[in-house]
């Protein structure tokens, strides 16, 4: 496995990192023993850079890295989230970034995690009752004190990112970005990079369309939140597949898998850009790790995205 640096003074992650939150929350029944076969086999092909957070499946993701990090904890750089609130009963209730609530997510992350540090410590998304100055401001303290070694945060503005790294360093901004989902592009990511800020690339393969693998709707299980998701819906889905079906070709040309094609046009984005995708099946891990050797010339990345240009995706993202 490749690895790249996110942000001038951030860790140095794997290339392609593992998404969680598909191994306890959003996509179908959770399959525990499934999901920690493949944190363990991420660990032994390299793959060390894990992203969960404390809002998925109300913290029973964290709990589930909790398990393999305590035997292997060094091996991995953790990054984990804060600020989406829900209730008991899995509702979304609202956003906080007060700084009272950063410490408390954070301490109770550290006790789930069963670790003594987050590598990789996000806002999730921006609170707009807090000055993100200030949220920040408590997120740098938690630097200070040892429990966190770098800040990120996720799907904010130019402004709001550039008025962040003003209070302290930012390893890595988070943003959904993949060949349907390309918003970042422009005035963020060129801020990310005057400010030496990596991109953490979340649904790399479209919550899983870019694959190829996805033909219908009824193929998701009743309870996976992808059959409200409007590029999932009864109007979009069929032209939406026509795209995957292009890039399905391409993919054929190059002679590798739509997914390690989608992946491999990412990290050609820039050194500075880390995928990471997520599974909790260890065949479906080692055919996304194997996207680092995938290499698209100039030509092959014009006809990319002659077949999947900008905003050709049919519906919104959320």
């Amino acid at each position: 496995m490749k690895t790249r640096r996110l942000g001038t003074d951030g860790p140095t992650v794997s290339a392609i990192g593992l998404g969680c939150m598909g191994m306890s929350d959003f996509y179908g029944p959770r399959e525990e023993g499934r999901s920690l076969a493949t944190l363990e086999h991420a660990l032994d092909v390299g793959v060390n850079f894990w992203d969960t957070a404390d809002m998925y499946g109300l913290g029973a993701n964290e709990r589930l890295l909790g398990k393999v990090l305590a035997a292997r904890r060094d091996e991995v750089v953790l990054a984990t989230k804060f600020g989406v609130v829900r209730n008991e009963a899995g509702d979304f209730i609202g956003l906080d970034g007060s700084p009272d609530y950063v410490r408390r997510a954070c301490e109770a992350s550290l006790r789930r995690l069963g670790t003594d540090r987050i590598d990789l410590y996000y806002q999730h998304r921006m609170d707009p009752d807090t000055p993100i100055e200030d949220t920040v401001g408590a997120m740098a303290r938690l630097v200070e004190e040892g429990k966190v070694r770098h800040l990120g945060l996720c799907e904010l503005s130019a402004d709001e990112l550039r008025r962040a790294a003003g209070v302290h360093s930012i390893a890595a901004l988070q943003y959904e970005y993949s060949l349907w989902t390309r918003e970042v592009e422009g005035e963020v990511l060129d801020a990310c990079r005057e400010l030496g800020i990596g991109l953490v690339a979340y649904s790399p393969m479209g919550r899983g369309f870019l694959t190829g693998k996805i033909k219908s709707r009824s193929e998701l299980s009743p309870d996976d939140w992808r059959l409200e998701n409007p590029r999932f819906s009864e109007e979009n889905f069929a032209r939406n597949l026509r795209l995957v079906e292009a890039v399905e070709s391409l993919a054929r040309n190059k002679g590798c898998t739509p997914a390690q094609l989608a992946l491999a046009w990412l990290l050609a984005r820039g050194e500075d850009v880390v995928p990471i995708p997520g599974t909790r099946r260890v065949e479906r891990l080692d055919e996304n790790a194997a996207a680092v050797e995938v290499r698209l010339s100039p030509e092959e990345l014009g006809r990319i995205d002659a077949a999947f240009p900008p905003d050709a995706a049919a519906g919104e993202r959320y």
